[in-house]
């Protein structure tokens, strides 16, 4: 199974999420790093564990206010893993840093028809992974998107925004529906991941991964369960 640590970034910094309302997101505090710098932040998770794949969340560029391309850039640059998975509300072909891969994530709920999807996906390319947005029990996107399974590319992560920063756990009963339709595609867990035995939950439904944030910087989710889950 494998663990994605997730940075959400605005105004240049890394910031804590808060059961996903964004207007209530501050700059992170974590033991893992001195500041909420989002290059020392990636870096302090990577003393955890060698995680492979890095999710940034580039808040500015979700809600419109322009993303943060030095940032993104920055951070693919230093990034000692494989892949760096940026979600910033815009579609862009994957690029690579030297060793890493830079992929652009689709959500959702920045697109406004399944003919939005089509010209993303075109830009994107195949492999970028899409992510079903939800909020409570409404999906956010075109309905078909979640309708249609054969919409959907390999690399699927189901967001229960609700849940990001919550500790309520993960929805494992909207993830193991999903999972059912997926087929042999790869469905990443995101939102209210609190310890191992979640992770644990979510592999055993099926899941091919999960991103993760809060119970990295808490503790909650230690070296020693990441080798046991991840390694």
């Amino acid at each position: 199974m494998e663990i994605i640590p997730v940075i959400d970034v605005r105004g240049g910094v890394a910031v804590a999420a808060v059961r996903g309302d964004r207007a209530r997101y501050r700059p992170l505090e974590s033991p893992l790093a001195a500041s909420p710098e989002p290059v020392a932040v990636a870096l302090g998770l990577r003393t955890l564990f060698p995680f492979q794949t890095l999710y940034v969340a580039d808040l500015d560029g979700i809600e419109g206010r322009g993303a943060g391309v030095a940032i993104q850039q920055r951070l693919s640059e230093s990034w000692p893993g494989r892949e760096v998975w940026i979600d910033d509300g815009d579609a862009g072909e994957a690029t690579s840093f030297g060793h890493v891969t830079k992929s652009h994530v689709l959500g959702s709920e920045s697109l406004g028809s399944v003919d939005d999807y089509a010209c993303a996906r075109s830009a994107t390319g195949a492999s970028a992974p899409l992510s079903l947005d939800f909020r409570g029990d409404a999906f956010l996107g075109p309905p078909e998107l979640l309708e249609d399974a054969t919409l959907w590319p390999d690399r699927l992560i189901v967001m229960t925004l609700a849940r990001v920063g919550s500790g309520e756990g993960p929805d494992l009963a909207r993830l193991g529906s999903i999972i059912a339709r997926s087929g042999a595609r790869k469905v990443f867990a995101a939102g209210g991941v609190r310890d191992a035995n979640d992770l644990r939950a979510l592999r055993d439904i099926g899941a091919a991964g999960a991103l993760v944030a809060t119970a990295l910087h808490r503790g909650q989710i230690a070296r020693r369960d990441l080798q046991e889950i991840a390694g």
